[in-house]
């Protein structure tokens, strides 16, 4: 059975709004603006996804909260089984593995045994989740990162359910589910809270947001990449401005462009800041579907209902958008993108300039031989000649070099002391990967090698990269540079890089180095990638490879030597020897493979002893604690204090950092009064809210204006600085609600809910943003607090060093009050359910109410 479109979607109708149109008729909710829909046509709509995504650092709070609301139905007197979800719910295990050991042939080996050590709580209390919640499927560690895995593998693109067919409508708990939409897949990421209620039937509720038509011409020239095009796309459509906003991509330039590049741009939707970043249903994805093993009947299915319902790909059609933007892809040029955003696109021309402004006056690395040929970094070496693994494994590792060594290296400012090929954004990609290999393959031909103080590293988002690769001949020459296999997971992209090589992070403490970063990922947020690194640049796998080589930032890389005589040009392949090697390697049976077993596991995911039963018996982990998100806050917003006064595009990394918890952080002190010597990140305490709510407002590149430093200080109720939670605690002590004033664009990156759990247990009522990202107001809101936008021109001299006294009013318009003057705002509750929500204190309160009552969701 087909929920029909034709006679009832108007023909101008933009596909992504189609699919929206379809959802609501299928449920039965309201539709009127989708049918009647214009350029400018506003409404409101309840979104039930298909399905529901999710991570392990994501994915354990989520599953922490409902097994805390299956205890809260216990103390209620019903059924703890009523809290179940209702959809199927996938979740990919890629968050937690990290790069410990790197540039040796056992580093995957030994980074899963790590893992293991270190997350079995967490890791046996998903596989309680698994066996209890009927519709949850766990994907376990090692099998690579969730949004490749659902690009290769997980995506219907079309479902078939209990005798309908229907879109695939994946709403995940990362930013960059988004990705899936490279294959005509509408999806977007949501918060926890968010998911949480979906999962259990409840609807998402949304503002029809404006339609964006971009309309790609032309063909990449040689020599570029699909890295290139989104590093472009990332800077065109965040000065265009889409936040809050659907992208939807058309144009005759989608005849030739593969899925695998759509793919990538579509990764970084949420950089460039729009709720989703659409490809429609052409030939190029019934192409991907056979390339990656769907079954026949599959691909036929997809073909037909995408053409039934007005969902396939005609350029010369007549949709009508709210917006348009157009982008020659003629004119794209080589770029990398940083040091602090992935919108500040560099051109390979200027990148000597610009990366030089970034460098304090001092030495720089190795400046006094810098055309010297390195000696090849080998796949030892880099833990020291004989290493042992056990060394390792016992965290006994010697300096990987020595100190004459590092001295005769002259390390610097500008150093490029992590390179990784790493992230599901770019190692989806065969063209690109492929391009890096044979990079590395001229490289080693002409005795190159990596340099000895920057940690190479590589880790694909699925096991069929490493598959081709091997095939292709191409990973020895990588090893040669140290781009040994270090594990299949997010790593370097999300912060879990690891230590420095402990020489070179001596160095750079000791001297204040301002060292960089250079990687295949996402995001580059300040204190994102690693907490010693300053600038953090954005940059296709091959380039990668040769940032390796050069070793520093501050190079022209058209016109300087990687090292002797030998120039990037001299090694870079031309797309004749890429496409000679993809056709060479690439087949349909590299998934069969690689899929076959997705949801077995390992021996040691086997063998985890998984506690059973309806509810969870917590015990004293300190990774996993039940939380309680169903006390309903006052909101009483007199005389309320600023915890914080924060500038523009402040990160979730900023609100709630997932990387390494420093042993002298708040968190850190709270975990080793525990008696806990492995601290480990913050993601993987996320299930913890003692950890996570010490560490709010915890990174150390924070810049809280209320004060003159930087990190996690503020101060407290009595002037004096202390610690952002000691503040946050004495104001509850005292009975002073809390708030956060900010500026532009507050809550920017990814859909972290801890970004808004962990400031609501500090106590934090409300913030006042000259404007909000999308996914993070959500979780504002799903947490209880309420986000107050700045009418335009207001809010700039508001410093929240004097109380403020914040005052709502019934059209949903607020003032605030302090030091005598006056500020309008706007209460960005855009819904009725986000309404209902505030009212009961957030989503859980009041999903755990209407279950307890009988209502269904």
């Amino acid at each position: 059975m087909i929920q029909l479109l034709a006679g009832v979607a108007p023909d101008h109708l933009p596909r992504t709004l189609r699919i929206l149109l379809e959802n609501a008729l299928r449920h039965g909710t309201s539709s009127e603006a989708l049918r009647s829909w214009e350029p400018g046509v506003t409404g409101e709509l309840e979104v039930y996804p298909s399905r529901v995504f999710l991570h392990d650092t994501n994915g354990v709070p989520v599953l922490v909260d409902l097994a805390a609301m299956r205890d809260a139905m216990v103390a209620l007197g019903k059924d703890p089984a009523l809290v179940d979800p209702v959809i199927p719910a996938e979740l990919v295990v890629d968050h937690s593995v990290i790069v410990d050991v790197f540039g040796r042939p056992d580093a995957l080996r030994l980074n899963v045994a790590r893992e293991y050590e270190r997350n079995a709580e967490r890791y046996r209390f998903l596989r309680w989740g698994q066996q209890t919640f009927r519709q949850l499927k766990v994907v376990p560690p090692g099998a690579g990162i969730m949004h490749q895995i659902n690009l290769e593998y997980l995506a219907r693109v079309v479902e078939e359910r209990d005798g309908w067919v229907f879109p695939d409508l994946c709403l995940g708990t990362d930013s960059h589910t988004t990705m899936v939409n490279g294959l005509g897949v509408l999806g977007w990421g949501i918060g926890g809270i968010e998911a949480e209620a979906a999962m259990l039937g409840q609807s998402v509720s949304m503002v029809l947001p404006p339609v964006v038509g971009v309309t790609l011409t032309g063909s990449l020239p040689a020599g570029t990449t699909a890295t290139d095009l989104v590093l472009t796309i990332t800077e065109t459509l965040r000065a265009h401005g889409v936040v809050g906003k659907l992208v939807e991509f058309t144009g005759p330039a989608l005849a030739d462009l593969p899925v695998p590049d759509r793919a990538t741009i579509a990764n970084m939707c949420p950089e460039f800041g729009s709720t989703a970043a659409y490809f429609p249903i052409d030939h190029q994805t019934l192409d991907y579907l056979r390339f990656t093993n769907r079954p026949p009947a599959k691909v036929a299915l997809v073909e037909s209902y995408a053409r039934t319902q007005g969902l396939w790909h005609d350029p010369d059609a007549n949709l009508l958008y709210d917006e348009n933007v157009t982008l020659d892809l003629s004119t794209i040029v080589p770029s990398i993108a940083g040091p602090r955003r992935p919108n500040q696109r560099i051109p390979l021309t200027h990148t000597k300039q610009a990366t030089e402004a970034e460098l304090p006056k001092g030495p720089r690395t190795g400046a006094a031989g810098r055309n010297q040929q390195p000696e090849p970094v080998g796949s030892v070496g880099l833990f020291g000649q004989g290493e042992s693994a056990d060394a390792v494994e016992r965290g006994e590792a010697a300096d990987p070099l020595g100190k004459g060594e590092l001295a005769g290296v002259g390390l610097g400012h500008g150093a490029v002391v992590v390179a990784a090929i790493t992230s599901c954004t770019n190692t989806s990609n065969p063209a690109v990967m492929v391009a890096a290999g044979l990079v590395a393959k001229k490289a080693v031909e002409r005795g190159l090698g990596s340099r000895a103080w920057v940690k190479t590293t590589l880790s694909p988002g699925s096991r069929v990269v490493m598959d081709y690769l091997g095939a292709a001949g191409l990973t020895p020459y990588l090893e040669k540079l140290g781009f040994h296999l270090a594990g299949f997971g997010c790593m370097t992209c999300i912060g879990a890089s690891g230590e420095l090589i402990d020489d070179v992070a001596r160095a750079v403490r000791e001297q204040d180095l301002t060292v960089a970063a250079v990687l295949s990922g996402n995001r580059n947020f300040e204190g994102r990638i690693q907490p010693d690194v300053k600038l953090n640049y954005l940059a296709s796998p091959p380039l990668v490879i040769a940032y390796a080589l050069a070793g520093r930032i501050d190079i022209d890389l058209l016109n300087e030597p990687l090292s002797g005589d030998v120039y990037l040009r001299d090694i870079w392949p031309d797309p004749a020897e890429i496409d000679a090697v993809l056709r060479d390697v690439l087949d349909p049976d590299l998934f069969k493979h690689a899929y076959d077993d997705l949801f077995t596991g390992d021996d040691r995911w086997q063998n985890l002893d998984a506690p059973l039963g309806e509810t969870f018996a917590w015990g004293n982990s300190t990774y996993l604690q039940r939380p309680d998100y169903f006390t309903q806050p006052a909101n009483d917003l007199h005389g309320a204090r600023a915890l914080v006064r924060l500038g523009d595009s402040v990160t979730t990394d900023h609100l709630s950092p997932a990387g390494a918890i420093p042993r002298d952080s708040v968190a850190g002190r709270y975990l080793k009064h525990l008696g806990e010597t492995e601290l480990n990140t913050y993601a993987s305490r996320r299930g913890n809210h003692e950890v996570m709510m010490r560490g709010a407002f915890g990174n150390v590149r924070l810049r809280n204006q209320l004060l003159d430093v930087e990190g996690p200080l503020t101060r407290g109720p009595d002037g004096v600085v202390t610690s952002i939670f000691d503040a946050a605690m004495a104001y509850q002590k005292a009975g002073v609600p809390i708030v956060v004033v900010a500026g532009k664009e507050y809550g920017t990156g990814s859909s972290r809910d801890w970004a808004a759990k962990g400031p609501a247990l500090l106590g934090v009522r409300a913030v006042l943003a000259q404007s909000f990202e999308r996914i993070h107001r959500s979780n504002l809101v799903g947490l209880g607090i309420l986000p107050l936008e700045f009418l335009p021109g207001e809010g700039d001299d508001l410093t929240g060093e004097a109380p403020i006294d914040i005052e709502l009013h019934d059209d949903d318009s607020a003032t605030a009050r302090s030091a005598g003057r006056t500020y309008r705002l706007r209460v960005r509750l855009d819904t009725p359910r986000e309404h209902d929500y505030y009212r009961h204190g957030g989503v859980l309160p009041y999903v755990l109410h209407r279950l307890s009552e009988g209502h269904t969701l």
